[in-house]
């Protein structure tokens, strides 16, 4: 009875922390049973968090208007995804590609069902000796331009990542399921370093399914009703969605961006996205980066992050390292040692 009283206090102490949440950018149903409330998404919690969050967005992307021209903005605000090829001159192209794919760096790798993802973090350490690098990561076309889609002044998180398909016998990888990545707008990048064909498993995502339109709307009401029969990515949040739902929310089907290299493509992910399954034994490399803002800030703060230097990657794993050795945290990103972008994996599952 005395144990069943103390999880019952400690159950209603935790209620506040929970409610102060929702304030912010938890999106887990299973980890607050305020978000995962029948009752209160019946009344429209989730689904008024993700109305509330893309006014946010829309506010913040109008002081942050400077950094991407008229016509992406009008590409954006319709597609919700930017495609553009040869984005760098040919021989800034050339020397970005010569550094990043002879970069041999600190390496981790994450195997996610049959996919294997590499991702060398790019800190001011590692991107010294590499200038062409460093002008790209600088420069206004890059940093304006994705700060527009993100919504955010925070810099974004910049890796360069190689993607190996059907890396094992295993079920497929999740990130191969169209789905959205969170309630809020949030956003991804990748500058190819090489060609992205059909057998790399390129790039797809539902044209002008950013928005919140009423049927996207009511689409988020009924899940957030019925996420504890969904799989674990959308109970997790991250909503999954079937093909042939999409004309029933006005969309059309995903469009696969198979591009040369030197293409930039820059999405709102919490549009409908995935990966197509890639051929195995290929492998899709890119200069990838990635960021999400507080999702209900109507002004874009000044960036708070910038004081790391951009090693926040390299910090967070470092943390997830020495709770693991502890048995504190489990490490989902493996130390590899020094790597290039294209070595064979090391990973074997």
């Amino acid at each position: 009875m005395a144990r069943h009283w103390l999880g019952e206090i400690l159950r209603v102490g935790r209620l506040p922390l929970q409610a102060m949440a929702l304030a912010g950018a938890t999106r887990a149903f299973t980890d607050n049973p305020l978000l995962g409330s029948e009752r209160l998404n019946r009344h429209g919690l989730h689904a008024g968090r993700v109305a509330l969050a893309q006014r946010g967005a829309a506010a913040r992307r109008w002081f942050l208007a400077g950094g991407a021209s008229a016509e992406d903005r009008a590409t954006f605000a319709r597609d919700g995804i930017l495609v553009k090829r040869d984005w760098l001159p040919p021989e800034r192209f050339a020397r970005l590609q010569a550094e990043l794919l002879g970069l041999r760096a600190p390496a981790r790798e994450h195997v996610q069902g049959d996919a294997l993802n590499r991702l060398i973090a790019l800190p001011p350490e590692v991107t010294r000796p590499l200038p062409e690098t460093r002008a790209v990561l600088a420069s206004r076309e890059w940093r304006g331009l994705l700060a527009y889609v993100a919504a955010s002044r925070q810099p974004p998180l910049t890796f360069l990542q190689s993607i190996f398909a059907q890396h094992r016998q295993a079920p497929p990888d999740p990130q191969v399921a169209l789905h959205s990545d969170t309630f809020f707008p949030t956003m991804k990048a990748w500058l190819y370093l090489d060609d992205v064909g059909e057998a790399q498993g390129p790039f797809q995502y539902v044209a002008g399914s950013h928005r919140a339109t009423p049927a996207r709307q009511a689409w988020e009401k009924a899940r957030s009703l019925a996420w504890r029969e969904a799989d674990a990515m959308s109970q997790r949040g991250s909503l999954r969605v079937g093909l042939e739902e999409l004309a029933g929310l006005g969309l059309g089907q995903p469009v696969r961006h198979a591009v040369p290299a030197n293409t930039l493509v820059v999405a709102d992910t919490h549009g409908f996205h995935a990966r197509s399954q890639g051929q195995p034994g290929t492998v899709r490399i890119a200069l990838w980066a990635q960021a999400e803002s507080t999702p209900f800030l109507p002004v874009p703060l000044p960036s708070v992050r910038s004081l790391l230097g951009g090693r926040e990657a390299v910090l967070a794993w470092a943390v997830t390292d020495w709770l693991a050795v502890r048995g504190l945290a489990h490490r989902h990103w493996l130390d590899r040692g020094l790597l290039r972008a294209g070595d064979p994996p090391l990973a074997e599952g």
